[in-house]
């Protein structure tokens, strides 16, 4: 019997004020889920109108330089590159309907490295190929004189830079605190009930 007591004594001094309650549980998932599946439907329909667009460009506007051509090709390939990528890993969040805490855990984990591939692999190729892609674009509109030219490739060169040094790394480290924050709570409620 003392061991009944010890254990109903640990029990009841578990410390609980910090863990969300079953409702709030669900509330979290379902909202990570739902802001999740939202912000990878909205990529997946950008790249694709971008692609159109520039489809359209393709038949409407006549080039004479095949930089521009091959430029387009490539921020074709870049917006597949999304569109390909995000449509993959939607899978993944649709199933995630009823789950117990420690698959959540271990979908976040999950989520996680897919992040981090997609930060040092994925992303790079995409914006690799696309920032090209935009370089070359331009050329044929830029050759048109040396201040044209100057002024349209320091306007690139400028966002490319500000994109890969300062939007693409402030992206991540928001995406990853918080994804952190909430496999934190759920590893607390996890502990508690092992």
């Amino acid at each position: 019997m003392d061991n009944l007591n010890d254990i109903r004594a640990l029990w009841l001094t578990a410390k609980t004020d910090g863990l969300p309650s079953s409702d709030e549980m669900l509330r979290i998932v379902k909202k990570f889920r739902n802001q999740r599946l939202r912000n990878k439907l909205i990529v997946i329909f950008t790249a694709l109108v971008c692609a159109a667009m520039m489809v359209a460009t393709m038949f409407v506007y006549k080039s004479t330089m095949i930089t521009t051509r091959i430029g387009e090709v490539l921020i074709i390939i870049a917006c597949g590159v999304l569109v390909f990528t995000n449509t993959r890993s939607i899978k993944r969040f649709i199933d995630l309907k009823d789950c117990s805490n420690k698959e959540f855990i271990e979908f976040l984990e999950q989520t996680r490295r897919n992040q981090v591939y997609y930060y040092k692999k994925t992303q790079v190729l995409g914006m690799g190929i696309s920032s090209i892609g935009l370089l070359l674009y331009l050329y044929e509109m830029a050759s048109i004189s040396m201040v044209v030219f100057i002024i349209t490739y320091s306007i690139a060169i400028i966002w490319t830079l500000v994109l890969w040094l300062v939007i693409r790394p402030r992206s991540f480290k928001k995406q990853s605190l918080k994804l952190e924050e909430t496999l934190k709570k759920l590893e607390n409620i996890s502990k508690q009930l092992n």
